[in-house]
């Protein structure tokens, strides 16, 4: 799907058209309400900044990025928006978004720690071919998720821990990944 048609898809799960699972679950349907206004904050005031669009420019190949995530995602609320202003900068970027729980279930391939984590992008040449793969988030946050983790902190303070640091990031980490990531793959 397209960016859009992926947008469309918050509004009938927040006011419970979608039944189906696990938006049947009101906690789902409450995640995905917070990651709508989250996502939305992001792709009004978000910025790339020069590092990613140089990285950007650099692309000299059409190029199909791959984005598998999911409307209840926290970590793709602030992640979602710079991926998209990234593809939508790059003319020779073609970007599709799959549902993780929907086929045809490409997250199988792309596992963190034999876990199915989104958001997921994957980086295709021309032939098909992967150049990269990022996500499920960066990995400084990565990192304090998984100290949260070993800490068997609670979700809620996991979910708070997590908020605050995307909060005071601004999308910084992500953009500079994506930036080395693209740069690293350049000659492919």
């Amino acid at each position: 799907m397209k960016t859009q048609e992926y947008i469309d898809l918050f509004d009938p799960i927040i006011k419970e058209v979608n039944q189906e699972k696990p938006y049947d679950n009101a906690d789902y349907r409450h995640y995905t309400k917070l990651n709508k206004s989250r996502q939305n904050r992001w792709l009004k005031k978000g910025e790339l900044n020069e590092e990613l669009k140089t990285a950007l420019d650099s692309i000299d190949k059409p190029q199909k990025w791959i984005l598998i995530t999911e409307p209840w995602c926290g970590d793709a609320a602030h992640s979602v928006p710079f991926i998209v202003m990234a593809a939508d900068y790059s003319d020779k970027i073609d970007l599709e978004i799959q549902l993780r729980d929907s086929e045809p279930h490409l997250i199988n391939n792309y596992l963190t720690n034999g876990g199915k984590a989104i958001p997921k992008l994957v980086v295709r040449n021309e032939a098909e071919e992967d150049l990269f793969d990022w996500g499920p988030r960066p990995a400084e946050c990565q990192t304090l998720f998984l100290k949260n983790k070993a800490a068997n902190l609670s979700f809620e303070e996991q979910k708070t821990s997590l908020q605050q640091w995307y909060n005071n990031d601004n999308g910084v980490s992500i953009q500079s990944e994506l930036a080395s990531l693209i740069q690293g793959n350049s000659n492919k």
